[in-house]
């Protein structure tokens, strides 16, 4: 299930689009935000696994919102929703670290399209923005996003994560930290979440290559 806050300051719009989120089976629609600081403050709070987010905002733009959650790590991707077709509004979003942007006119199967993609840290525009964005923009993009994903990771995952990379069993780890191994459990789910892989290979070489661990002498 795919956790969603819709920010966006008109209510009717708000409404529809809610609507529309509703009737989808692998989508849950968790909070609504009618201005930017509110869409910051329900984000930080219930950490969807998307905000959907109109740059046009009250008290805070879509864009300063973005960049107030990336400084703290906070997990949740940012798709951006807009009635502007604006190259340097696309840039400018996806350079602070939305994960795609999708244009309003362009709410129906492609919302949902973009919703998925989003969840899944996949990069998603409009079609028609693809024409001014390059290549190097998207780069940039899966950097910024992949720096706040590792910056929030907590000091319990990092040290779950050099104990597995020493080679420790989850009993081994909940008995060394002191805690379940139910607990030692979530935290790796957590880790390969967040680190972007599906196996224990794949959570030791990120960890190496991301310099989140030291390797034993």
């Amino acid at each position: 299930m795919i956790r969603v806050i819709i920010a966006e300051d008109h209510h009717l719009v708000r409404q529809g689009i809610r609507a529309l989120l509703e009737k989808q089976s692998h989508i849950s629609v968790i909070g609504e935000a009618q201005d930017g600081q509110e869409a910051l403050d329900l984000t930080r709070k219930m950490r969807p696994d998307v905000l959907l987010l109109d740059i046009n905002m009250p008290r805070i733009n879509g864009i300063d919102v973005i960049k107030k959650l990336r400084s703290v790590g906070t997990p949740t991707e940012v798709l951006i929703l807009s009635m502007h077709e604006d190259e340097s509004l696309v840039k400018r979003a996806l350079y602070n670290g939305a994960r795609g942007y999708i244009l309003k006119k362009s709410i129906t199967e492609e919302l949902f399209t973009a919703i998925r993609d989003t969840s899944s840290r996949r990069t998603y525009l409009s079609p028609q923005l693809y024409n001014f964005v390059d290549s190097d923009i998207l780069e940039d993009n899966e950097r910024v996003n992949r720096v706040s994903q590792i910056k929030s990771l907590t000091s319990r995952e990092l040290e779950v994560c050099q104990l597995i990379v020493n080679g420790n069993k989850n009993n081994e780890i909940a008995r060394q930290l002191g805690i379940s191994v139910k607990t030692v459990e979530k935290h790796r789910a957590n880790l390969m979440e967040k680190l972007s892989v599906q196996d224990v290979a794949g959570l030791v070489r990120e960890a190496i290559k991301q310099g989140l661990i030291f390797l034993e002498g």
